[in-house]
């Protein structure tokens, strides 16, 4: 027992030595990142947890969201009604429960669109540069000229109400800053030496944005989608809180506090807990955004 363990230090030496790291399971490494980011490790947690409940909302939720009950309408919390029931008798745990789906459908796909479209307009415009990129930086300083709420509340304006609308908006408004840093990484990576070697090959333009400026130029853009996505949750609670997110009776997050808002006084709980929903993903997402950027910088991982 004493060689085996003589001979296991002695490999680990030898591997420090020659500076090949051992091998490291998946759950082993994530713990070791929950020690060194306990914030973002809360902040990941909360998030899959929330994940969770919007897959498995028909089974968590304990009344169906759109069964309207008027004889209890405004009762306060319960052992029937956990946190209470609305103007309408709707149980609003059950509401807040389905209300996350709307709000990670419309977070990640609104934040999704703005990425894919603004990195391959980003990484373009940085690597060709040219009229392309004088083009393409003056529609982002057009849309920059509006805020991200405006652009979206003029968009579901003029396009009505309905969910896919919604994220078309959000994500609409999303895409010049992801434009904007995208582009100021593949311009530092296409100063690189390698970049030079791959043109000195032959190599073509589609070839070395995909292999060497692309993925060297992604990471600023995780750390700012990580950030966007609570933005863009905010968002939706904005819109559906002046009534244009998602059409009634589907449940949303800012289209309940916008009800429980006109009853604050008499049922302080229906718009209490929905925007403690939304704080608590809000703050989740800037806690794991903070942990991302803090990893993936080399400046700031010693700190």
């Amino acid at each position: 027992m004493g060689q085996m363990n003589l001979e296991r230090t002695g490999t680990e030496s030898a591997q420090a030595a020659s500076g090949v790291r051992p091998y490291r399971s998946w759950p082993y490494r994530a713990l070791l990142l929950a020690r060194r980011y306990p914030l973002g490790a809360f902040g990941a947690v909360t998030l899959l947890v929330l994940a969770l409940v919007a897959v498995a909302a028909p089974v968590i939720a304990n009344h169906d969201p759109f069964f309207q009950d008027v004889a209890r309408r405004l009762t306060g919390p319960s052992t029937l009604h956990w946190l209470g029931t609305d103007r309408l008798g709707r149980d609003v745990f059950s509401r807040i429960v389905f209300g996350s789906r709307i709000s990670l459908y419309v977070g990640f796909t609104s934040v999704f669109l703005a990425v894919s479209v603004g990195t391959i307009l980003g990484v373009t415009s940085g690597y060709l540069r040219g009229r392309f990129d004088l083009i393409v930086q003056r529609i982002v300083d057009a849309f920059l000229g509006f805020p991200n709420l405006l652009l979206a509340l003029l968009m579901m304006v003029a396009l009505g109400a309905s969910l896919n609308n919604l994220t078309l908006a959000i994500a609409l408004g999303h895409i010049p800053s992801v434009t904007r840093l995208a582009r100021s990484s593949a311009l530092s990576v296409a100063e690189e030496v390698y970049v030079a070697a791959a043109r000195a090959m032959g190599c073509t333009n589609l070839r070395i944005v995909l292999r060497h400026v692309l993925p060297n130029a992604i990471a600023p853009v995780f750390v700012v989608a990580t950030a966007q996505l609570g933005s863009a949750i905010v968002s939706e609670a904005g819109l559906s809180f002046l009534g244009l997110g998602a059409p009634p009776p589907i449940p949303s997050w800012g289209a309940m506090i916008n009800g429980g808002a006109r009853k604050l006084e008499i049922a302080p709980w229906v718009a209490i807990f929905p925007g403690l929903a939304l704080t608590g993903v809000v703050l989740a997402f800037a806690l794991l955004g903070d942990a991302l950027r803090d990893h993936l910088d080399p400046r700031l991982r010693g700190r």
